[in-house]
């Protein structure tokens, strides 16, 4: 079973890629392209033109676990820049997997109790 928690990195492909591919396509787009290591189990994601397609790429340890989604409406949401990856934090990877963009503005603070 996947454990999110137990990912090292979260890497978002920040321009469109060909969902066509297969597990040896983006472990091969991922070594040569961004000239990182598949097996340092860390988390691949891929989107489409259209941003309603995305598939993740992940290594964990015995074998690759290669997941979808699609949107029936709607889009995933980050801001355009050029064709790279983008390092995200688990609380990103959430805001994206429920329709939100990654670079929210406002949030709740930890903050500790005063009083016990």
């Amino acid at each position: 079973m996947i454990s999110f928690i137990e990912i090292s990195s979260i890497y978002l492909v920040t321009g469109y890629t060909d969902l066509r591919k297969g597990i040896d396509g983006y472990a091969t787009l991922i070594q040569s392209t961004f000239n990182q290591n598949v097996f340092e189990g860390s988390l691949y994601i891929f989107c489409n033109k259209q941003r309603d397609k995305v598939k993740c790429l992940y290594w964990d340890g015995t074998g690759f676990w290669l997941l979808y989604k699609r949107l029936e409406k709607g889009h995933f949401r980050w801001k355009k820049n050029e064709d790279g990856t983008l390092n995200i934090s688990h609380q990103q990877l959430s805001w994206l997997m429920q329709g939100l963009k990654i670079d929210q503005k406002t949030a709740f603070k930890n903050n500790s109790p005063k009083y016990v």
